[in-house]
Order: C-alpha cells, then sequence, then structure tokens
C-alpha cells in the first residue's frame, strides 16, 4: 500500500509541476484537476488503510468541489476569450 501512496504522491508533484510550468491556462487548469483527483485517491487510500470513513466523506466533498471549480474555470475562459468577427 505504501507503494500506491507514494505513486500517487508522485502525481500530485507532477500535478504540481504542470500548473507552474504550464503555458497556456488550459494546461493550468488540467493541472488544477490532476491535482484535485490525486487528493482524492490519497484520501481514499488513507480511508482504506485507518479504516477511517470520514476520509471517503471527505473526499466526496473534494470531488465534488473540483467539479463545481472545473466547471467555474471554464465559464471564466469562455467569457474572457474575444468573439470572432462575423462581418470579416
Amino acid at each position: 500500500m505504501i507503494y500506491l501512496f507514494s505513486f500517487i504522491l508522485l502525481t500530485g508533484g507532477a500535478g504540481l509541476w504542470r500548473i507552474g510550468h504550464a503555458a497556456t491556462t488550459a494546461d493550468r487548469l488540467l493541472g488544477i484537476q490532476m491535482l484535485g483527483s490525486t487528493g482524492i485517491a490519497a484520501l481514499i487510500i488513507l480511508a482504506q488503510w485507518q479504516h477511517t470513513p470520514i476520509w471517503r466523506d471527505v473526499a466526496l466533498v473534494l470531488a465534488l468541489l473540483a467539479a463545481v471549480i472545473a466547471a467555474a474555470l471554464v465559464q471564466l475562459l469562455r467569457n474572457n476569450t474575444p468573439e470572432e468577427n462575423i462581418d470579416g
């Protein structure tokens, strides 16, 4: 189980690297989603390892918040992009 947890932490580090070194906002959004998914996986592993079901509840709340944040950021990006001129 320790190997799985260290792999999850390594994936979280890759997500942090992606956020810091991304060229576009969309790449940063993918890094944030990756970091959220890594946190959820780590909490589920922690719940199984410690036999504490509260960590599963925390992971569920984090998953719901990650989905809402992703939708809000996509909407923000969609509103901030310049519209194309149809008239030419």
